[in-house]
């Protein structure tokens, strides 16, 4: 259990399920152009956006681009700390500092001075890049060592905005190695209660970058660590949305449509599944239901009989594939009988009256 901090109108830590964040991919300066992207990763499912502030006009931006957004704002503030405090003076919801780059003292605390009388809670964001580019603790070879630099970095750094009695703290550890990411997350989780940021560090493509995400901040929500999470892809921002509820809903932490099971195919299949998948999965993505709930369906769309019947009859509602053709479950009991041509709508006018029903 960690501390609960408040960011706008949402909670991340103690009871409050995980938080799902990305970061725009515009130039903040351009306000038209930052809203857009932002609208679209609310509609993807975002819940808290970060935007790189790289200069005052890029701070100033942030009261203009506040007015026209629903979730909260973070500031990702590197090098010049006087950006933090134009930042929190523009009303944005969220800072976050890099110890690796803004690091003195007297620069520190009056930051966490002006974040504290504006109620802006800040994440202290350690970067394994950032402690690697000091020459006096290189530790390319040594995951195990770095992880630990970075935890101590994390520690110290907290201290300083303790210094100035300041507590609404959210910390993250992030490599773009796998095994020191988890190994960082692992030693701060024991020797603190602050909420923790989850996430791979410049992860990669969406191809493998996925993967990388996938693993990493699996094995460590698996065992109970991380408040909030962001997957870090070379790509559109809202596939790293897709991604990190897919996550979520994987491991049963949070869910967000229902849950469809499909074989992979092989020779044995005598439909077009990937297609009737695919569309299935289109219309589903689509439903405009309580994002929030626990207990949308599980559907399985099975391609032949070998797992098929079985498979379907354990799902909420499902469908076993034969030549042509396949057979609807509800339950556990045969519905009916449908041709190939009609499986996507018969099914779907099953998944609506399962998921109505539990409205």
């Amino acid at each position: 259990m960690t501390r609960e901090i408040k960011v706008g109108k949402i909670r991340i830590g103690g009871k409050a399920p995980i938080v799902i964040q990305s970061m725009t991919k515009t130039d903040t300066r351009d306000i038209s152009r930052t809203v857009g992207q932002i609208r679209e990763l609310e509609k993807a499912g975002c819940e808290l956006v970060r935007v790189a502030v790289k200069d005052f006009k890029a701070a100033a931006a942030i009261k203009k681009i506040k007015n026209r957004i629903k979730i909260p704002l973070a500031a990702d503030i590197h090098f010049d700390y006087r950006l933090a405090l134009v930042a929190i003076e523009n009303g944005v919801d969220k800072i976050r500092l890099n110890p690796g780059n803004i690091y003195k003292e007297g620069q520190v605390l009056e930051v966490a001075r002006a974040a504290k009388k504006a109620r802006v809670p800040i994440r202290v964001g350690v970067n394994s890049g950032s402690i690697i580019s000091d020459k006096r603790q290189a530790t390319r070879n040594n995951d195990k060592k770095l992880a630990g630099l970075m935890v101590k970095a994390a520690l110290d750094y907290i201290k300083l905005l303790e210094k100035a009695r300041f507590y609404d703290i959210i910390v993250s550890l992030k490599a773009s190695d796998v095994l020191t990411t988890i190994e960082a997350y692992r030693k701060f989780s024991k020797a603190s209660k602050y909420p923790l940021h989850l996430g791979i560090t410049a992860a990669g493509p969406v191809s493998t970058g996925v993967i990388k995400s996938s693993i990493g901040l699996g094995v460590l929500l698996s065992e109970g660590i991380g408040d909030t999470i962001r997957v870090s892809l070379t790509g559109d921002p809202c596939e790293e949305v897709i991604a990190a509820k897919n996550i979520l809903q994987a491991l049963g932490l949070r869910r967000f449509g229902p849950d469809i099971i499909s074989c992979p195919t092989c020779g044995r299949c005598q439909v077009d599944l990937q297609k009737i998948v695919g569309e299935i999965e289109n219309s589903v993505s689509r439903f405009k239901f309580h994002v929030s709930r626990t207990d949308w369906p599980k559907v399985a769309i099975m391609g032949c009989e070998v797992n098929g019947p079985g498979e379907a009859r354990h799902a909420d509602v499902g469908i076993a594939c034969g030549k042509n053709s396949g057979v609807i479950f509800r339950k556990g009991e045969i519905v009916k009988r449908v041709k190939e041509k009609d499986i996507v709508n018969k099914l779907l006018y099953e998944i609506r009256n399962t998921v109505c029903g539990r409205r």
